[in-house]
């Protein structure tokens, strides 16, 4: 059972990892296994993910009522349906589409086999390099408003599906994406930010019921504290993420997702932390 000490690590590490192209739920697994900490589980991660989730709710607000009030008008009111912000809405639909199919097909696989740490690792490292790739190629020139479209918001969805592997990362893998479509990082990283909202808050609330079980999972009050702290946490970290790309690459990001990478395959080759706990 998770305590209150390492729900107070694992909230931490949350908000830092969540929007920086790490993945957060690697290094909860990964840091879970070093302290010889049980596997929290995906049930665990997917609900502390709302205290980020809220974190991108409160620091997009303006944003975000602008989406939701245009989009809900737009079903009565024809002229507004070609406004921007009505399109956005239904963007965000369609590329919410490709996580929520796949993470209902592999829901099993998710919890279980997906978390082996020789799997992490291996996604940490090649996710990594498809990160620097994309940086290396991208032309850093699209804007949302301008010219997000269907195609584009599906290319976004899958790779955001991706993530649902520990090691790959929702921001790196849909930023990355965002990169080889032309977008530029900041662009890129807001519409990553968008896409996550619904499926982590869908996410978070099925397994919600998952939570204070008889089946070993953690209990409510050590998994609030880590949803509080990683809100807390991730709310510094959007602001100091998106103004340090506008300006960075992402090669700081992809030494470290290598080296972790090779750290953890080594350490479980040796045999000093499990594949699976």
């Amino acid at each position: 059972m998770i305590g209150w000490f390492e729900a107070l690590v694992l909230g931490v590490l949350q908000g830092l990892t969540e929007f920086l192209p790490i993945s957060s739920s690697a290094h909860i697994r990964v840091v879970s296994a070093l302290f010889g900490w049980e596997d929290p589980g995906a049930a665990f991660t997917a609900v502390i993910q709302l205290g980020t989730e809220t974190a991108v709710l409160i620091y997009f607000r303006k944003r975000i009522w602008d989406i939701i009030s245009t989009w809900t008008r737009s079903l009565w009111t024809p002229h507004l349906r070609q406004h921007q912000a009505a399109r956005m809405g239904w963007f965000v639909i369609l590329g919410s589409i490709p996580i929520g199919l796949l993470g209902i097909t592999f829901k099993d696989q998710i919890e279980t086999t997906l978390r082996d740490l020789r799997l992490v690792g291996t996604c940490l490292i090649t996710f990594g390099l498809l990160l620097a790739l994309a940086d290396h190629l991208a032309r850093n020139e699209l804007t949302l408003d301008k010219h997000l479209n269907a195609p584009h918001a599906l290319t976004y969805g899958f790779a955001q599906a991706l993530a649902l592997i520990p090691g790959v990362s929702r921001s790196g893998g849909t930023t990355g994406a965002g990169l080889l479509l032309g977008y530029r990082r900041e662009e890129a990283a807001e519409y990553s930010f968008l896409l996550a909202i619904p499926a982590v808050l869908m996410s978070g609330v099925l397994e919600l019921f998952e939570i204070g079980g008889e089946n070993g999972t953690p209990d409510w009050g050590p998994t609030i504290l880590a949803t509080i702290v990683s809100f807390a946490v991730g709310y510094a970290a959007i602001a100091w993420f998106l103004r340090y790309i506008s300006t960075h690459r992402f090669t700081g990001f992809v030494i470290y997702r290598v080296a972790l990478g090779i750290l953890v395959i080594a350490l479980v080759s040796f045999g000093v932390i499990p594949a699976l706990g």
